[in-house]
């Protein structure tokens, strides 16, 4: 199988020859997987789901440690994303695993835009990766990449359908993540619900057109696996990092006063499932297909939207240089335009200016008038005030002068009547 996928892949004109002797490029397998534990893997999952739901916890048991994480309130006013990185090495392999929280998650009356805070984050982080890509000097082999490899998007074990908030969220998230669908503390709800819940789940992603993680059954080695596995979908997990005394054994498991749910007894839940779908076996695959779909969809709208097309017809130069004398073109249009509009309203400023300098002539000229009529009649009644007191003066003066006679005249009287009694 693996020798007529290597000769399909062949061009035309491709010669197959066989070697005479042992070259050694056999060990290019060997060579690459030393080279890859050498630098380390990194791996990034995204957590999705309401507050109190179990997301810690099941991360927790996942990966069998305990990772910073503290309970978050429920009237958050929207959702913010909370991404932690963490080395874990198991043997001589490296992880550089980062958990994202969204913290607040469908608290809100009106979740309306609820989802829209993760997609940003989504693509925040293909647009850093984009930018690292379009460096003239890159540095993609020490790149820390943070863009996300899985969704594990965790379901309310209601038992009934799903919430709207899940159908859209997931409908905007599964062209940019690998979503892959768990029911939360199954252990809440009875076995043969659980099933009729798992059946209705997927009946609806389907009739909504949701795409989720689907494993893949193209590699021989896990296709049987892989296609077992897509038929448990969504997988009902339980989590804990309790341990508890079964028989002669300490296993994980949550102790009820009615039993004890064993998180890794297949009996009671799917959570081997997940950690062998999950962790086991489609890590790398799930990687690959961020990195050669959701990415380069992203991408690839990224460009077109630059202007950059796929053409026989033109280089890469060419397009570059296309797109520069376009916005070359598209500033000069603009400055041109903004020329003639900062003409357009300095005309108009001077319009203004020149009504306002007319206003304010008009206004000084009729104050100028008042003020010469209100001058004018402040000197008539001047006038006149002056020739009242000149009149005044004048009758003062008359009667003093009278006054003045008739004191005389009485003195002269008197003295002549003295002068009569002396005789």
């Amino acid at each position: 199988m693996a020798a007529a996928e290597v000769q399909k892949n062949l061009a035309p004109d491709t010669r197959h020859l066989k070697l005479s002797g042992h070259v050694g490029f056999d060990s290019l397998p060997d060579q690459l997987v030393n080279k890859s534990v050498s630098q380390g893997f990194c791996f990034n999952v995204l957590c999705v789901g309401e507050t109190g739901i179990g997301k810690s916890t099941l991360m927790d048991t996942l990966f069998n440690t305990h990772f910073n994480s503290s309970p978050s309130s429920h009237d958050l006013p929207g959702v913010k994303l909370k991404a932690n990185t963490y080395e874990l090495q198991e043997s001589n392999v490296r992880l550089k695993l980062t958990v994202v929280d969204t913290v607040g998650f469908g608290d809100q009356v009106n979740k309306q835009d609820t989802f829209k805070p993760i997609v940003d984050y989504i693509d925040n982080q293909f647009e850093a990766y984009l930018q690292e890509e379009l460096k003239i000097k890159r540095s993609l082999h020490t790149y820390h990449d943070t863009r996300i490899h899985a969704c594990m998007y965790f379901i309310a074990p209601t038992g009934h359908s799903l919430k709207a908030l899940d159908l859209v969220a997931m409908k905007e998230l599964d062209s940019k993540v690998n979503i892959i669908p768990v029911i939360a503390k199954a252990d809440t709800i009875t076995k043969s619900e659980l099933h009729k819940f798992k059946i209705k789940i997927m009946s609806e992603l389907v009739s909504n057109g949701v795409q989720i993680y689907q494993f893949p059954t193209d590699d021989e080695t896990v296709a049987e696996l892989n296609s077992t596995m897509n038929s448990h979908l969504p997988f009902a997990v339980v989590g804990s990092t309790d341990e508890v005394k079964v028989g002669n054994k300490m296993v994980k498991a949550r102790q009820y006063p009615w039993g004890t749910v064993q998180v890794e007894n297949e009996n009671h839940c799917d959570f081997v499932k997940l950690r062998e779908m999950l962790v086991r076996t489609n890590m790398q695959d799930m990687v690959d297909q961020t990195h050669g779909r959701h990415y380069e969809l992203f991408r690839r709208c990224k460009l077109e939207k630059m202007g950059f097309v796929d053409s026989e017809t033109m280089s890469l130069k060419d397009t570059y240089e296309q797109k520069r004398n376009e916005h070359v073109a598209s500033l000069q249009k603009k400055e041109e335009e903004m020329r003639q509009m900062f003409v357009v309203r300095v005309k108009e400023k001077e319009t203004e200016l020149k009504d306002a300098e007319k206003e304010l002539h008009t206004k000084f000229d009729s104050l100028k008038k008042q003020h010469s009529d209100e001058k004018k009649k402040i000197e008539d009644k001047k006038k006149m005030m002056d020739d009242e007191v000149n009149l005044f003066n004048k009758k003062k003066m008359a009667i003093a002068q009278a006054q003045q006679q008739a004191a005389q005249a009485a003195h002269q009287a008197s003295t002549m009547g003295g002068k009569g009694k002396k005789k």
